[in-house]
């Protein structure tokens, strides 16, 4: 186990002032037991098709809180669980040799439009596969990726060999990405990566990952910086409930959600191009998470977003 993180010290929101966003849920995970009036941990060992190495379990051993702090944590150990997830109504069982976290607000609460920040710590080693995301609360378009997937943060084998990574030479890019189109494998994806000033370790401190969400267009931050826009001439879906939609499929409600994956198709064909047991246990660390509408178009979330890049 990871040692017993200390709480978050002090730091700026970032939240864009005189915009009109307003605050309409939070979590800022005091006390000693997760919200299970916002969060529904995930049991599944289905590796989220990305072949990854984890089963997800709601077990202190996995999810908790402790001083101010969300931790989602990942040892090695064999376990066997649910393979999939509730929603897919499947009683077969599957094992891993690893164990992770992951919550979610599916089912409890879910948006459309909006700005969606969290500050976080991010985990380093060649395998870990830390994630802040949304998706579509009711597939209304279809399955994955036809209603869509929104990664507001991911980061793979921070601290590992990088040959080019801006600023030197260990892996330090965060990850602003979109999922649309057609069913896999024919599936699309539009995204950009971002490197802190001075090329500093996003695992060496907390940020503030963000964002904002309106109709027909998006806007990624990491602290104050917009590093990244999309608008709906860069998606679409094939889905039949789309059609004459530019839209669809970002024009629905989605949920929130963070996990820690271990290990899988993308970490593992990068940087060093294998899995490195000697990364775990780790752990991904939530100070808080905020949703803020758009008070003078919650409609639409326009009128508060910044402008396009």
């Amino acid at each position: 186990m990871p040692p017993v993180p200390a709480a978050a010290p002090d730091g700026p929101d970032y939240l864009p002032q005189g915009k009109g966003w307003q605050l309409v849920w939070s979590d800022e995970f005091e006390g000693t037991e997760l919200d299970r009036t916002k969060w529904a941990p995930e049991e599944s060992c289905w590796g989220g098709g990305n072949n990854e190495r984890q089963c997800y379990t709601d077990r202190d051993t996995n999810v908790q809180l402790v001083n101010g702090l969300l931790r989602l944590i990942a040892v090695e150990e064999e376990f066997t669980g649910p393979l999939y997830p509730e929603e897919r109504n499947s009683t077969e069982q599957g094992s891993k040799p690893y164990t992770s976290g992951k919550v979610r607000t599916r089912g409890l609460a879910d948006w459309k439009y909006g700005r969606f920040a969290a500050r976080v710590k991010l985990p380093a080693g060649q395998g870990t596969w830390p994630a802040f995301w949304m998706l579509s609360a009711e597939d209304f378009y279809g399955g994955w990726p036809l209603s869509g997937e929104i990664d507001i943060m991911e980061a793979v084998n921070l601290g590992a060999s990088c040959g080019d990574c801006q600023g030197g030479t260990s892996e330090n890019r965060l990850h602003g990405t979109i999922h649309y189109g057609n069913a896999w494998p024919a599936n699309s994806l539009t995204g950009s990566s971002y490197t802190l000033p001075g090329a500093a370790q996003p695992d060496e401190s907390y940020h503030v990952y963000a964002v904002e969400w309106g109709e027909g267009r998006m806007n990624w931050f990491v602290d104050d910086v917009h590093f990244f826009s999309v608008n709906q001439n860069d998606w679409f879906t094939v889905s039949a409930e789309a059609a004459g939609n530019d839209l669809a499929p970002f024009d629905r409600n989605f949920y929130l959600m963070f996990n820690l994956a271990v290990g899988g198709n993308w970490p593992e064909n990068v940087n060093e191009n294998t899995f490195d047991p000697s990364s775990f246990p780790n752990q991904l660390l939530v100070d808080w998470v905020r949703v803020y509408t758009c008070e003078t178009a919650p409609e639409t979330g326009l009128d508060c977003m910044a402008p396009p890049l």
